[in-house]
């Protein structure tokens, strides 16, 4: 699966603490290999984000992605959960 982020999701992933940083890259090898592995705890969101997905890096931090088609998929943002869905 081929995996694009957008700018913003490069910048706020930057700015992370570095355990963050450390289980985001972890978390996204699993990703890579399926998005919907129980350990990223993959949700479909609602209203107005009904498109997105979120997947759990820890207890306070999401990830929200999309699927661009059957290969590619984008992740958008990334952030607290209480920010986030914002």
């Amino acid at each position: 699966m081929k995996i694009v982020a957008t700018k913003h999701f490069l910048k706020t992933a930057g700015l992370l603490p570095a355990e963050v940083q450390n289980k985001l890259d972890t978390l996204l090898v699993l990703f890579a290999q399926n998005p919907f592995h129980p350990l990223l705890h993959t949700k479909r969101l609602k209203r107005e984000l009904a498109q997105a997905f979120s997947f759990r890096i820890s207890r306070d931090w999401r990830a929200i992605f999309v699927f661009e088609d059957n290969d590619t998929v984008k992740l958008i943002n990334i952030g607290n959960r209480k920010d986030i869905y914002r």
